[in-house]
């Protein structure tokens, strides 16, 4: 059924006589066709002011407020505002619309895309298009073709701002992949000074400095990173801030392509009076099989999983999802995963504090080296004991709890992660921790992923469970590469995190959190200024 609007004059009563009236003068012809226009005008704006308020609604809704719960709600308030407005006539034609509109909304989703695609741009085109439908039905509204065009325009509306979010969380995340042009300077720089400077390519650490990489007397840092410039950092910072920075040895493990870099930085750039050991994955000398067997499984089922990762998608938007996950940094990271080869990595150490390279310490280590790990292997904040609030994510956020695989653990616990950890390498010997983080790395891959989205740390809150320490939050203040904390936040905590996509070496990293970071780099140094990196600050 299709609902017109009339000029029918609204004064007649039923029992008048109707005449046909004569021909009007002239002048009373063009004042007749200037009030319909009138007329015409004011149900169009009426019209139209609910595109205004869905669009005002919709602005609100991206920045994070709500002026209406919908669409259609914006338009049912508008009704109200059309009769206290218009009076009678004017509500009785925006009820009539708002019929129109709830019956064609359900079927929004019905629209031909052709119709939605060919819809009007602007609220000047609808005009322009809705003056021309008023002209063309000669003093009678289309109610249905109204509320269609215009369903069409919001449908079209709505896919323009899903489109512009998708593509920025795109742009943003890419921008959060690259290497900036001046790191990667920096790391070619540093290789051609190993090439032509001996005291780039001088012993890291020096000899007389080698007793204290085993001493159990110093506090022993463990960095597993192929970024430079963060390990830089990370160094710098909890060398500024250790009371007795002549206790602190650092060693850097990366892999054989950073390797001449880190070299080079280091060897140029002593963290005196604290030790820095950098060691690439080539130079390890495993005379134990077993543990060169148990090195090359992880290593194995990192590769094998990262080709499963790629093969395995149903459709065009898994395998979008899966190359955008797989274009992350950590997801196929190799170092990431031979974290878990720790006692392998240290034999000699009994004991080790583990530090991502994207932190700054702010405090001294010595209290977290200090702490009580009550016979567990790993102590971290966001390991809760008993009952209460997580502190950060739970097992459920990282675990998929619908495959019945994943069992002995319950969704609600309370999950750690990375990033600021100590670990007590000889209770860690002791037990099968490896062999469970491999088992269950080998098992999502056979899943099809469907345990987690692959990730270093789902499989350790698996092996470890049971074996973790919670320790004072202070110790740790994750998400700085998705959030700025309170400041209050940021002044009491000893070890601040750049986890997430925000890292403070890249343009997207929050400003004031990023000179947080490039605080701890000298801006008179040669080599950051040859290759621009100090003129971020």
């Amino acid at each position: 059924m299709r609902v017109y609007i009339t000029a029918a004059a609204a004064g007649a009563d039923a029992g008048d006589v109707v005449m046909k009236p004569k021909a009007p003068p002239q002048g009373q012809q063009q004042q007749q066709q200037a009030a319909r226009r009138g007329w015409r005008s004011a149900v169009v704006t009426g019209l139209l002011a609910g595109v205004l308020l869905f669009r005002a609604a919709l602005l609100a809704v991206e920045a994070g407020a709500s002026l209406c719960p919908s669409a259609a709600g914006c338009l049912d308030w508008r009704a109200g505002l059309g009769r206290w407005l218009y009076g009678g006539a004017g509500g009785d034609a925006m009820e009539e619309f708002m019929k129109e509109w709830r019956r064609n909304h359900r079927e929004a989703t019905l629209l031909d895309p052709v119709v939605v695609e060919a819809a009007p741009d602007s609220l000047d085109a609808l005009m322009a298009e809705m003056g021309a439908m008023l002209a063309s039905y000669d003093d009678r509204l289309d109610m249905e073709a109204v509320a269609i065009k215009m369903m069409a325009m919001l449908l079209k509306m709505d896919r323009k701002v899903k489109s512009s979010r998708v593509r920025a969380l795109f742009n943003r995340h890419l921008a959060s992949l690259g290497i900036p042009k001046s790191v990667h300077c920096l790391t070619l720089r540093l290789a051609e000074e190993f090439a032509v400077n001996s005291a780039a390519r001088s012993p890291v650490p020096p000899p007389e400095h080698a007793p204290r990489l085993t001493d159990a007397s110093c506090l022993h840092v463990a960095l597993v990173t192929d970024n430079v410039l963060a390990a830089a950092v990370a160094v710098s910072s909890a060398v500024r801030s250790a009371a007795d920075p002549a206790r602190l040895v650092f060693h850097v493990v990366t892999d054989k392509k950073s390797y001449v870099p880190m070299h080079s930085w280091f060897a140029l750039h002593p963290a005196s009076p604290a030790v820095v050991e950098v060691k690439g994955l080539h130079q390890f000398d495993w005379r134990d099989g077993g543990v060169i067997a148990s090195v090359m499984r992880t290593v194995d089922e990192v590769q094998r999983s990262s080709l499963e990762y790629h093969r395995r998608c149903d459709g065009s938007a898994e395998r979008e999802h899966r190359r955008l996950e797989a274009s992350k940094p950590s997801t196929f990271s190799l170092l990431n995963y031979l974290k878990i080869h720790l006692p392998e990595f240290f034999p000699e150490l009994g004991r080790v504090m583990l530090l991502d390279d994207d932190v700054v310490v702010r405090k001294d280590l010595t209290g977290l080296w200090e702490q009580d790990l009550d016979g567990n292997i790993i102590g971290a904040v966001g390991a809760h004991e008993g009952g209460g609030v997580c502190i950060d994510r739970t097992f459920g956020d990282h675990l998929n709890f619908s495959d019945p695989t994943v069992s002995g653990v319950h969704s609600s616990q309370c999950a750690w992660s990375w990033g600021v950890n100590i670990i007590d390498l000889d209770a860690w010997r002791r037990t099968n921790v490896t062999e469970t983080y491999q088992f269950w790395l080998q098992k999502n891959r056979e899943s099809g992923f469907r345990l987690w989205q692959m990730a270093s740390l789902p499989p350790a809150l698996l092996a470890f469970d049971g074996r973790v320490q919670a320790v004072e939050p202070l110790w740790h203040l994750p998400g700085l590469g998705w959030r700025v904390p309170d400041p209050e936040m940021l002044q009491f905590s000893a070890v601040l995190h750049f986890s997430g996509p925000r890292k403070p070496w890249l343009e997207v990293a929050f400003p004031e959190l990023r000179q947080l970071w490039l605080s701890h780099l000298n801006a008179s140094d040669s080599f950051l200024q040859g290759c621009g990196v100090v003129d971020w600050q």
